[in-house]
């Protein structure tokens, strides 16, 4: 077992080698750096002082339950955002992108000056501006430095795996370095965080935690409450070697712009599931639950056991009982609606009106859409997706060579998909197709991965057989729904990931 990487207090760090970034494919990368420094030259007509990296993520197991307060499983992947970036004497701040369907934008940085994110126009710079914004606010810069940016994208937009949060970082930590004020990797993940909220997405912070405290070779156990900690975790040892295979449904579905009915919605759901919750258990006015905003199902979980003396007791048991326990309380609590609960009837549960209830739950930021809030389902996932999470980490750590680890890590991943698709509703045909598609062709475990209701999926793959795996998913899937698909495309569609590195700089000599 590896034990908790005090890393929040470090900076991101600095790098001269592209070998200590990247542990493959060097020569691919090195050609797409040389290539971004020499666009960068001939947009602004000088070289940069450095590139900025962040990577994607791919979510093991652990979905939609970040923001309700409970740990994850993902792990950071090799394709990445990179800004190259240059100080300038001017008070502008001037994007591009390497891509030219992005068209290049520019921003003033005045002091005094605001900045402006139009959530209503999709804009490939909101999500920089975002960052920026964050940055500037949590460095209490009043003389912002201008900046020249050139971006370059290897991370499949609209697919769960973070490329927006990738973004963000990227901005949050240019805007740190061209302006002297690099805080601990801590605060540049609770700066990430807070920024992509300016865009109207709700997220309680993995992707950003990933994309930033990623280490090679290990996944990240993530708990955010009561803080902040991370726990790098191996995969188990096996032979073959366990591998994990991304594949790409190509169903886009961007958390910005369906976020009231989606991806908002849930968070808005498990919010008032959380509140309607304490209230059921008797424990919503005790000062733990009624003065902390938001309330979540992990502080109603801790808070109801709060008095229970757990010394000398088995850390992963305790967790499996508390999580038992507010699965039956969540059935008692909203198993009188299993239709769900129209606005009316959870403001009646809470004692306040309507109005007021929306307002608790910030829908004036994060507004939502719907008729029925599904809380019993939506609880249900969260407590039983925490306890796939335990289990999963357990299992990882346990050096038990009697255990089939791909059966029993798979089981877990279908479970997950079962209750995404089931309990949570963020599932889509095209996901439910691959998924099986994927049971079939050797996946000891596939689920959805990221927000979900499209993009990618995770498979766990043993080594030896992702050859015949992959050519099966291309010949059943890709070919089917869309079979003008080029190579190098496809390529970009399903692939092979290892653990990989978090955000780093790349300084020229």
């Amino acid at each position: 077992m590896l034990a908790p990487v005090d890393s929040t207090l470090a900076t991101v760090p600095t790098f001269h080698a592209l070998s200590d970034i990247y542990t493959s494919d060097l020569l691919k990368h090195a050609a797409r750096f040389q290539l971004l420094t020499e666009a960068f030259i001939a947009t602004y007509g000088f070289k940069p002082s450095f590139i900025v990296r962040a990577p994607g993520r791919v979510n093991i197991i652990g979905e939609h339950i970040d923001y309700c307060g409970f740990p994850v499983f993902p792990m950071a992947i090799v394709p990445d955002s990179l800004i190259a970036v240059r100080a300038s004497r001017e008070r502008r701040i001037r994007l591009a992108n390497i891509n030219p369907k992005y068209p290049s934008r520019e921003f003033s940085c005045e002091p005094g000056s605001s900045v402006t994110i139009n959530n209503s126009t999709h804009d490939w710079t909101n999500y920089f501006k975002c960052g920026y914004k964050g940055a500037i606010e949590a460095i209490d810069c009043t003389n912002p430095q201008g900046m020249e940016c050139l971006m370059d994208g290897s991370v499949p937009s609209s697919a769960g795996l973070s490329s927006s949060s990738a973004i963000v970082c990227c901005a949050v930590l240019a805007t740190m370095k061209v302006n002297d004020r690099l805080l601990p990797k801590s605060d540049v993940v609770e700066t990430a965080v807070a920024s992509e909220r300016y865009i109207g997405t709700n997220g309680g912070g993995m992707d950003q935690t990933t994309s930033i405290m990623s280490q090679s070779q290990s996944a990240v156990f993530i708990e955010f409450d009561p803080e902040l900690k991370i726990t790098p975790v191996k995969f188990p040892s096996t032979d073959p070697q366990i591998t994990f295979v991304i594949a790409n449904t190509l169903v886009v579905s961007d958390k910005a712009v369906t976020a009231p009915v989606c991806y908002n919605l849930r968070v808005v759901e498990t919010r008032i599931g959380a509140l309607i919750l304490a209230k059921h258990l008797g424990i919503a006015n005790r000062a733990a639950c009624k003065d902390i905003d938001p309330l979540t199902f992990k502080v109603v979980m801790d808070e109801y056991f709060s008095t229970q003396d757990t010394a000398g007791s088995d850390d992963v048991q305790v967790w499996i009982d508390h999580l038992d326990a507010m699965l039956h309380a969540s059935i008692e609590a909203f198993g009188a609606h299993p239709d769900g609960y129209t606005r009316e009837q959870m403001a009646a549960a809470l004692d306040m009106t309507p109005d007021a209830l929306s307002a608790a739950v910030h829908e004036d930021r994060f507004p939502v859409r719907a008729q029925q809030f599904k809380l019993l389902q939506r609880a249900q996932h969260a407590f039983s997706e925490a306890l796939r999470v335990v289990k999963f980490r357990q299992i990882c750590e346990s050096g038990d060579t009697r255990l089939n680890y791909c059966s029993a890590l798979g089981d877990l991943m279908n479970c997950s998909q079962d209750s995404c698709r089931d309990l949570f509703e963020c599932s889509c045909p095209e996901i439910d197709e691959l998924c099986a598609l994927a049971r079939r062709s050797g996946s000891f475990g596939s689920r959805l991965t990221g927000a979900g209701w499209g993009g990618c999926t995770v498979h766990l793959v043993l080594k030896d057989k992702v050859g015949s795996f992959i050519a099966a998913i291309k010949r059943e899937f890709y070919a089917k729904h869309v079979p003008n698909m080029n190579d190098e495309a496809l390529s970009d569609a399903i692939f092979v990931t290892t653990p990989g590195n978090g955000a780093a700089f790349y300084m020229f000599d």
